[in-house]
């Protein structure tokens, strides 16, 4: 019988283990992390789906912020694109330096970390969390709004479609890194491929002198010219809004680590390929939205023209529905890819934050349990609090691309400048090392051109960008960072505080047991045959006085069973438990050296549900003990029947193995903190038989 309950419980835990392996898989050795190292085709999509994307975006901001300046304005949105992709191919040339000189990840906090010292490298860090964040909330906003473009009647559902695809790359990336990626291909090859197919079609037409349309061709722009300064401030915007297609690209150098032999070339090659498709595509989709007349703004009131009804779709929408035809095949596909590549680019974010939140906790200056993988090998803690704080913003924005990307780019700049910053000390130390030579010259020359360009870059974005919303990140960064220097103040004062010392530890002179009771049962015998066992110097049983009824039977059992040990009841006139213990601990008159040990009966429970129904007094009492100076607390526990002992499935087993009663009977001796756990209708210790009969 007993055989059979233990073998119902463990099916019982199998069963609510099933979910989370389905969703996530089954548990990876800590032997298997090369497993998980990633060929180039599959890096690609992993770490640079962000950047790749981002051209479903990047060439509508340009034109939306150019739009306040009427039509003449928009023409521009070509010659804005070639200074943004020119601004890109500079900083890949200075990643691609960063991946060979630190292999071991050569993000923005490792740089300034070893070049710039600890501030700079935690205020790099505070922008690339922030950046990571804003990385999935942006992401998923886009692909919402691009999936909706071509189904409308989804629209009001934005918010919680974007939530339901958080969680669907939560799941995704809790699996693992290899796992991710072999998802995450179909989609991203999918968009490159569509893109460059309906970029091929629509150029080739407009060879043949068949020039796609876009649906807002007609429309105008309310009148505008602007001047001057107001002319400069607002191509400046523009290419701020543009410079969002530069997010991601440090992730590569973040994650070399996980490449494959060679790590730094295959990192390096990955970077050039992702800059190589991204400029092809900006600028290819920058050239045909002119030709094809994209019209499209902020609001249709500053549109002109406008029938009654209509409702402005994506760039990538108008000029995949001109190029192919709307509900064409053609127009699904690209849709359909760039929504998923959307969504999914923000696993770009969800390789990111864990590894460099992994890494702050290993300096400390996160909590260490960022810094622990799963059982999956992935950092999961890191992905959980990612996807929350990501889906936080989706609701607190309402899906809202246009708001949130006020707050996206700033932290990416941050990086940049700080990272190329720490690559040019890099090189001059090197240089004092080695000696000057051409090569290294124009290595230093490189990132110091890219340090240069991507901090006037910074100045421009939080001009431009500072009243939009991009202060909540300037507010965010340092509150980031202050929070960061406390948790390692922290953990440096804790360190100094359990360092130990030379003269070792004191033992105690003394013991004096407190075995706390609430009514004459076996979980409290045992208790009291536990703590007897330890041999005190004192032994008391401590009944807290709730009930006047109750303890007078108590008291009348404990004479009847002429139990040799004293029990103290103590009052509780507002029928509070652990005011009054802590009361009466606190007035024992005991040595300096002595220790006062708490013993308390807990019952051990197989539901959660039954958890809910014990224990909870003991739990507060624990936590309130746990402060007093002086005092130990000893948890005895007690199994009921639902909490059968069991030996669970370990990972690489086919199969649940029961420990059958006989078996437990004929194991070798335990130590005196097992010898507490007898279970219940066996072998009793030699305490349990005194306490149960006379108590002598």
């Amino acid at each position: 019988m007993e055989s059979r309950r233990t073998g119902a419980l463990a099916g019982i835990v199998t069963t609510f283990r099933v979910p989370k392996r389905l969703l996530v898989g089954n548990p990876m050795r800590s032997t298997q992390l090369h497993e998980t190292l990633l060929p180039k085709r599959l890096a690609l999509p992993v770490y640079c789906s962000d950047p790749i994307s981002s051209n479903a975006y990047a060439t509508q901001e340009i034109i939306l912020v150019l739009a306040l300046g009427g039509a003449s304005m928009v023409l521009l949105t070509p010659w804005v694109a070639v200074v943004v992709v020119s601004l890109l191919g500079l900083v890949t040339l200075s990643y691609r330096q960063t991946c060979h000189a630190y292999p071991d990840g050569g993000g923005a906090y490792a740089v300034s970390r070893a070049n710039l010292g600890r501030n700079a490298s935690l205020v790099a860090a505070a922008a690339l969390l922030v950046d990571y964040v804003m990385t999935v909330a942006v992401s998923v906003a886009s692909g919402v709004e691009n999936f909706v473009s071509a189904f409308p009647q989804l629209r009001t559902h934005s918010v919680e479609l974007g939530l339901l695809f958080i969680v669907v790359l939560m799941v995704m990336n809790l699996r693992g890194v290899r796992e991710s990626g072999t998802l995450f291909a179909i989609p991203t090859y999918g968009f490159i491929v569509s893109v460059f197919v309906m970029l091929g079609v629509g150029f080739w037409n407009v060879l043949g002198g068949h020039a796609p349309v876009a649906e807002s061709a007609h429309l105008g722009f309310v009148d505008a010219s602007p001047a001057g300064a107001a002319l400069i401030i607002l191509l400046l915007r523009a290419f701020a809004s543009g410079c969002t297609s530069l997010t991601g690209v440090e992730a590569v150098s973040n994650g070399v680590p996980t490449f494959r032999k060679p790590k730094a070339r295959n990192a390096a090659i990955t970077l050039l390929t992702m800059a190589g498709l991204s400029i092809s595509m900006m600028l290819g989709i920058s050239v045909l939205s002119t030709v094809a007349g994209v019209h499209i703004a902020d609001s249709l009131d500053s549109l002109t023209n406008v029938p009654h009804g209509y409702e402005q779709r994506t760039v990538l929408a108008q000029l995949s529905a001109a190029v192919f035809g709307n509900n064409s095949w053609g127009f699904f596909a690209v849709q359909g890819f760039t929504t998923l590549i959307l969504v999914l680019a923000a696993n770009t974010a969800f390789n990111g934050f864990p590894i460099l939140a992994s890494i702050l906790a290993e300096d400390r200056f996160l909590p260490k349990q960022l810094g622990r993988r799963g059982d999956r090998l992935v950092f999961s803690n890191g992905i959980l609090i990612l996807a929350s704080i990501a889906a936080l913003l989706i609701v607190a924005f309402n899906g809202s691309v246009t708001r949130l990307i006020q707050l996206y780019i700033l932290g990416v700049f941050v990086s940049f400048t700080l990272s190329q910053t720490g690559m040019v000390v890099y090189w001059r130390r090197h240089a004092a090392e080695h000696g000057w030579s051409p090569k290294l010259i124009g290595s230093m020359l490189v990132n110091a051109v890219g340090a240069l360009a991507t901090a006037v870059v910074l100045v421009i974005v939080l001009i431009t960008k500072f009243t939009h919303g991009a202060y909540l990140v300037v507010i965010a960064m340092p509150v980031l960072f202050f929070v960061m220097t406390r948790i390692h103040r922290h953990y440096q004062r804790v360190s100094r505080q359990l360092t130990p010392k030379a003269a070792g530890i004191t033992l105690p002179s003394r013991i004096h047991a407190i075995v706390l009771i609430s009514q004459l049962n076996e979980p409290s015998l045992k208790a009291l045959a536990f703590a007897r066992a330890l041999r005190p110097a004192t032994i008391t049983a401590l009944r807290v006085d709730t009930d006047p009824q109750r303890t007078r039977k108590l008291t009348e059992e404990w004479a009847t069973r002429d139990i040799q040990v004293p029990l103290t009841i103590v009052q509780s006139p507002y029928r509070d438990l652990t005011e009054p213990v802590l009361d009466y601990l606190a007035k024992i008159h005991v040595g300096p050296r002595d220790v006062v040990e708490v013993f308390i009966p807990e019952y051990v429970v197989g539901h959660w549900w039954e958890q809910i129904l014990h224990n909870q007094s003991a739990l507060r009492l624990k936590t309130r003990l746990l402060y007093m100076p002086g005092v130990m607390v000893t948890s005895v526990p007690y199994q009921l029947t639902s909490a059968e002992p069991y030996v669970l499935e370990r990972p690489g087993t086919s199969a649940e193995v029961a420990v059958p009663p006989e078996a437990r009977d004929a194991r070798p001796s335990r130590p005196a903190a097992a010898v507490a756990e007898s279970p219940r209708g066996g072998r009793r210790s030699e305490g349990d038989r005194s306490l149960a009969s006379s108590g002598r």
